[in-house]
């Protein structure tokens, strides 16, 4: 019939576009199934809601150069908001009603006045805790922390344990303490702002550190033999890697990092900590915050309020009560730019020496926009992965030398010996002298008189 109305060779091309229609559309059929049972049906269980969340993945998140990326946990906190009905021993996700604009502003805790006199009193009262454990010596803390839950990217939780690894074997060359957080202290400080609640809860519970240094866990010491200038700090008491004329005079956003800094234990730093965290909050405040920063700052781009961005606009707008005791360290990377350094690891092996903490030879290497906890990043993961694993063997090559080995080299976790074995192992000498270095020594001898 159909060849009658339009011609033999006209049907038959009918014939072969329905014929190709068929196998077509059975070929997308065939392809959906498989996609959709690969991708799973999502949170809320439909394709539009799966695509929704493909999107937010991969959508860019403003890049914050020279400055941390902490995730946003999604933990309700206990204590705070305790939920009656939730079964013994189940997770409690519930998350707490976001803070409005129009609400007071957030505090972390009781208002603290006498903080100096409360700490010198307990220092009396506590002889064998000095907050000095050598003449300049100052006992330090350092910490640093991750999110309560595993990885989205399994190999995360590896980095992470070699990132720990990193901070305890300079913690125990130079004679600090550390403290490792895996909680989440306060829900609405959740991300950017999350160090904050933990370190004034540190401060408080440790009258004996004289300085906390607080370290993001992407950070890695990269020169284990740099001793910190704890004598040019005696005036400080806040430091920070940064610039005076980029935070005073530009007000640029990446003046500094707060990816790394110390904090003096005293009254001031406690009212420091109450005038940052009101725009932590996260919610209507933080993005509000955000827009105020925004405007307020040099070349910031559009997102919420973060940590540095907020420290740089309280030193920039109010410098005269902030600014005569912060130090915007530059002689040396008490935070260093992963970026601009880790190609440059086999040039300063050739020509210099540890123990120079600059560009030279950079005392800390921070893999800022690196997410390797996160499925997506600022910069793709296999690049991320193995620059830290260069910085990791860069860092932990002067461990190992004390003990006779060494990195086959920058990318390899396999290790070669590089010194014989001796029948008179006390006199051999690490090339670094970080064995039994002078920066460590603690006045034991004062520590015992005191005791009773």
């Amino acid at each position: 019939m159909l060849a009658r109305c339009v011609g033999e060779r006209r049907a038959r091309q009918i014939h072969r576009a329905l014929r190709n229609g068929k196998l077509t559309a059975l070929c997308l059929l065939l392809t959906f199934v498989v996609l959709r049972g690969t991708i799973g049906a999502g949170r809320f269980g439909t394709p539009q809601q799966d695509l929704v969340e493909l999107r937010s993945r991969l959508l860019p998140h403003p890049h914050r150069a020279l400055s941390e990326h902490h995730h946003h946990h999604r933990q309700r906190q206990q204590n705070h908001n305790p939920n009656p009905n939730a079964a013994a021993g189940e997770e409690d996700d519930e998350e707490p009603p976001e803070r409005s604009v129009e609400d007071p502003p957030y505090e972390m805790g009781p208002r603290i006045e006498d903080w100096d006199a409360q700490r010198a009193a307990w220092l009396r009262r506590h002889p064998e805790r000095r907050s000095f454990v050598a003449a300049g010596k100052p006992r330090v803390l350092l910490v640093t922390g991750s999110s309560p839950k595993p990885c989205e990217n399994p190999v995360g939780d590896h980095y992470l344990l070699k990132s720990i690894k990193n901070k305890i074997d300079y913690c125990r060359v130079h004679g600090l303490e550390i403290f490792y957080n895996t909680a989440l202290l306060d829900a609405e400080m959740a991300g950017f702002w999350a160090k904050l609640p933990l370190i004034r809860a540190l401060l408080l519970a440790h009258p004996e550190v004289e300085f906390l240094w607080w370290m993001d866990s992407d950070a890695m010491f990269t020169d284990m033999a740099f001793e910190l200038p704890w004598s040019r700090y005696g005036p400080y008491n806040l430091v920070l890697h940064g610039w005076d004329e980029m935070v005073y005079d530009d007000r640029n956003w990446i003046g500094l990092n707060t990816g790394s800094f110390l904090l003096r234990n005293c009254q001031w730093s406690l009212d420091l900590l109450d005038a940052w965290a009101p725009m932590g909050p996260k919610g209507p405040v933080r993005a509000a915050a955000g827009k105020l920063l925004t405007s307020a700052l040099k070349d910031r781009p559009v997102f919420e309020a973060d940590d540095q961005s907020a420290m740089v606009y309280l030193l920039a707008t109010q410098r005269d009560k902030w600014g005569p005791k912060v130090h915007l360290e530059s002689g040396y990377y008490l935070h260093g730019y992963w970026g601009i350094l880790v190609d440059r690891y086999e040039e300063m092996i050739e020509n210099h020496r540890p123990g120079l903490g600059d560009h030279r030879w950079p005392l800390v290497t921070h893999f800022v926009g690196c997410k390797p906890c996160a499925k997506f990043g600022d910069y793709p993961v296999e690049r991320c992965l193995k620059q830290m694993d260069r910085a990791f063997n860069f860092g932990d090559n002067q461990i190992l030398q004390m003990y006779g080995f060494a990195h086959k080299s920058l990318s390899s976790r396999r290790v070669k010996r590089i010194r014989n074995d001796t029948a008179a192992p006390l006199d051999a000498q690490d090339d670094l002298g970080l064995l039994h270095p002078s920066f460590k020594a603690v006045d034991v001898a004062a520590d015992s008189q005191s005791q009773p």
